[in-house]
């Protein structure tokens, strides 16, 4: 079994250093352990410390394309959208799609929401009740989580659960239907071995990543195989293991 893609990483265009390396460090280390491709996918724009800026787009598609003619690695360009309000939106502008070839999408704390009460809601409720959520709340983030799959052509769901619970069945399965993959994260998994296995058995794809912050991690996914293994996750459910997913992003 392995990892031919990691398509969620990130470098220093994420803001204040929270990405420690390069693109072209990424992509060297990605060469290294014979990894056939990569995603550089900085924090959305509306992270208040960690975002990516809209300015930096070109010097990005520029360093990309350095990475990959110095490394022969195939680097995607791409970014871990934040959802930013209970109505589905994401960071995430027309124009913006001109720079990318992945979309990720995933819920993070200590981003500017759409509205004050979005951001109570969102980021200090989950915060204080990550573990035994109420009704109301398990209910409001699902919704929100549904409507940004039924908005934005988002090609992975990041870390589901981490930080804003979810029914997990119910987006399962409507990324199932959009064609959207959930993640296995190399550092953390937040489903049951029930739900994984329920959400296999209903033919939900899956997508494996390290979530690097620094370069040596590009690749690292221990956690995430692990847990294929020991549940037996049929791994023509799994798109980047052995083979090599195709991404398109869907406007309109």
């Amino acid at each position: 079994m392995i990892l031919l893609g990691d398509y969620h990483t990130h470098t220093k265009y994420s803001g204040r250093n929270h990405g420690k390396g390069t693109i072209l460090e990424n992509a060297s280390v990605a060469l290294n352990k014979g990894i056939k491709q990569i995603a550089i996918t900085e924090h959305g724009f509306n992270h208040k410390f960690f975002g990516v800026k809209r300015k930096e787009l070109p010097a990005m598609k520029e360093d990309i394309l350095n990475a990959k003619e110095v490394t022969g690695v195939d680097i995607l360009m791409g970014v871990e959208a934040n959802l930013i309000s209970k109505s589905g939106d994401i960071d995430i502008l027309e124009e913006d799609f001109e720079y990318l070839d992945i979309l990720l999408m995933g819920h993070h704390k200590m981003v500017k929401m759409n509205s004050l009460k979005e951001f109570w809601q969102f980021t200090v409720v989950n915060s204080l009740s990550p573990f035994a959520p109420s009704k109301e709340q398990l209910n409001r983030n699902t919704t929100a989580f549904l409507k940004a799959l039924d908005k934005y052509p988002i090609d992975i769901i990041t870390h589901l659960n981490y930080g804003c619970p979810t029914d997990t069945l119910s987006v399962a399965r409507m990324a199932r239907d959009k064609g959207t993959l959930i993640e296995l994260n190399g550092k953390r998994v937040h489903f049951t071995d029930k739900e994984l296995e329920i959400m296999a058995s209903e033919g939900v794809k899956f997508i494996v990543n390290s979530d690097a912050h620094s370069p040596e991690r590009v690749g690292e996914c221990n956690t995430a195989m692990n847990t294929i293994f020991r549940l037996d996750i049929p791994l023509s459910q799994v798109v980047n293991v052995d083979k090599l997913p195709k991404f398109t992003i869907k406007r309109g």
